[in-house]
């Protein structure tokens, strides 16, 4: 970029506390070790951390950047390292002069991202000029060392003349966010460039690249000109995919599960799905797919691909804990690559109730799960489980073994499909007396899913389609049992501090009456997981004030998820649900509830705790509820 050269300026072209996701051994714990859980130290000193930092010098930083606005502020205190890094020591006078000379090259660069090329960086310390010191200062006297930080952004530029150039000549800045009076920051300049890059990629052009950037900032009248040249290579084909980085996961097997096949037309969107279904198995840290940067003799583009494993191994303990039902405790262990080719093996068990239920009506599950990915295609994956549960709800007391097998197919990265063959035997006591049942069935299921993020979505939809033709052998009866679920997600402003979300679910099942459907089959609604402020099936039909369960259910949730810091939010929530004997919802006996929940943000999902109250409450339901878990509602 072209600029006035100023003095100083410098320019750059389920329960809370048990929670517990264990990828990696665990390590011993020495007295010099520190550990904190969720920014909360709970032994061991900083100041043991810092031990190994030579010649440790702590120092305060003030950031003022007068005239600016808020958000401007913000985002300058947020990039600074010397802010960020505050309560840790430097090494020295040199590590301070070190990290200052560093810190004003990112303020420089988020002033450029935000159209401000005139913007002038001036750092002092202990009062003394950043400029003006010598290489070798020293600082001395007391501790903390005083930094101040001073921006003054300047005018804030537009853009002015864009120019497409080259390959690129007949298409429109426009349509990629270059608007002459638009958007000048650096950010958004650098995102139509790969917009524009990635538009010629499509085109099957592995090469495509800008070959030359011209941008002038007119001081005059703080306009941004801009010139692209871009050329967009020839179209290919994939070459040889090269593996790199694998240890335990085979190698022709990570080679295959990428889907680029030799010979085909190069896609970038196909390059972004090898990617993704590879994170997808869940046996690397990373993944990168790139193409080279020249084609190879036959006219393709080699492929390379680099990963860095996980550990195979891992374990977790859980829960969930509600005022109404009680706690909830669950542990796993499991395997991501038992023979090497990301086959997955997981040992699970829970019980539940503990609390709200007497010692002999506590309920009780195991189960085992096995996964065999790219069984007939990359897209595909074998799966079968094995399950016991052995629980005790309102509704009916169960004995139940339930083995499945079945395959699921990526029909593309958003939709996927699945099939299966499950057989169940069941000893089920309920208000309609004791029964056994031996049930064939076909689980069917189709999910389009296209959120940003699964454990904390700010915008996409996702929509669930699924369908179970079963046969009781023991008793005769055929039934089909039909559900479909659909939830959305908005974010009402750039920095998705406010998120708008919604969902809907129902069902009905079809070919036999309610007695003829075993009681852990029909629809039941309340709790945590649909209507928050009612008991788990505490919502519908009812002998004595037993449930029953239904044929037919309608449930819809609306949130406002308000993030009030990076970590902590406030989640006002209402929740609505019906359940009937009949196979259509009874809309006249919506049961409604409402409340509020409070999140903490972390890296394996939101730590989540509801409050809700009945809005149209019956006898028996209760005043109140809270709820605690892993993850967001829904």
């Amino acid at each position: 970029m072209i600029a006035k050269k100023a003095a100083r300026r410098r320019c750059l072209s389920r329960i809370l506390a048990l929670a517990l996701a264990c990828g990696t051994a665990l390590g011993g714990i020495g007295e010099a070790a520190a550990f904190e859980i969720f920014g909360i130290r709970l032994w061991g000193s900083s100041e043991k951390e810092d031990a190994d930092i030579v010649d440790p010098l702590r120092y305060s930083v003030t950031i003022e950047v007068p005239g600016a606005d808020a958000g401007l502020k913000k985002k300058l205190e947020n990039t600074s390292s010397l802010k960020a890094d505050e309560e840790r020591p430097v090494s020295g006078s040199l590590g301070l002069l070190a990290k200052a000379r560093s810190e004003r090259e990112q303020l420089v660069a988020a002033l450029y991202e935000e159209a401000y090329y005139e913007g002038i960086v001036e750092i002092r310390i202990q009062g003394r000029l950043l400029d003006d010191l010598p290489p070798d200062a020293e600082f001395k006297g007391p501790q903390p060392i005083p930094v101040t930080v001073t921006v003054e952004p300047g005018r804030k530029f537009v853009l002015g003349d864009i120019r497409l150039k080259g390959d690129a000549a007949g298409l429109m800045g426009a349509d990629y966010g270059l608007i002459a009076g638009g958007d000048a920051g650096s950010a958004n300049i650098l995102k139509a460039e790969a917009a524009i890059v990635r538009h010629l990629k499509e085109e099957g052009r592995p090469l495509a690249k800008v070959t030359d950037r011209e941008i002038v900032a007119d001081h005059a009248t703080s306009t941004l000109d801009v010139t692209l040249t871009l050329a967009a290579g020839p179209i290919a084909g994939y070459g040889e995919t090269t593996v790199e980085g694998t240890k335990d996961v085979d190698r022709d097997f990570t080679a295959y599960m990428t889907g680029l096949k030799r010979g085909e037309t190069y896609s970038p969107a196909e390059i972004d799905q090898a990617r993704d279904r590879l994170m997808g198995l869940e046996v690397f840290n990373s993944v990168t797919v790139r193409e080279e940067d020249k084609l190879d003799a036959q006219g393709d583009i080699p492929i390379d691909v680099n990963v860095t494993e996980r550990k195979p191994r891992y374990f977790g303990i859980g829960g969930t804990f509600s005022n109404i039902d009680g706690l909830g405790l669950e542990g796993y262990w499991g395997h991501r690559n038992l023979f090497g080719r990301a086959e997955k093996l997981r040992i699970e068990g829970s019980i539940s109730g503990i609390g709200a239920n007497a010692l002999d009506k506590l309920n009780y599950n195991a189960g085992i799960m096995f996964e065999k990915p790219g069984v007939v295609g990359p897209a595909s994956k074998f799966f079968s489980n094995m399950k016991v549960t052995y629980e005790h709800p309102d509704a009916y007391d169960s004995f139940s073994v339930k083995g499945d097998a079945g395959l699921s197919y990526e029909l593309s990265r958003h939709q996927t499909v699945s099939a299966a063959v499950a057989f169940e035997y069941a000893k089920i006591t309920d208000v309609f007396g004791k029964h056994d049942y031996l049930i064939a069935s076909v689980p069917l299921q189709y999910v389009y899913d296209n959120r940003d993020n699964r454990l904390n979505p700010t915008k996409g939809f996702r929509v669930l389609a699924f369908a179970e033709p079963s046969y009781d052998i023991q008793n005769g009866n055929t039934f089909v049992k039909l559900k479909a679920e659909g939830s959305a997600y908005q974010a009402l402003d750039n920095a998705a501090k406010f998120v708008v979300a919604g969902r809907v679910a129902g069902g009905s099942i079809f070919g036999t009456s309610l007695m003829g459907v075993p009681a852990d089959r029909r629809f039941y609604s309340g709790g945590g997981g649909s209507v928050r402020g009612y008991a788990y099936q505490g919502i519908g039909p009812k002998i004595n004030g037993t449930p029953t369960g239904g044929l037919s259910y309608f449930e819809t949730s609306a949130e406002m998820r308000v993030a009030v810091t990076d970590t902590i939010g406030i989640v006002p929530f209402v929740d609505a649900g019906t359940v009937s004997a009949d196979r259509v919802p009874d809309f006249s006996d919506m049961k409604v509830g409402a409340g509020v929940g409070l999140r903490y943000l972390t890296p394996f999902g939101p730590l989540r705790v509801d409050a809700a109250v009945p809005l149209n409450r019956d006898p028996g339901d209760p005043r109140f509820g809270i709820y605690a878990g892993i993850g967001q509602a829904f």
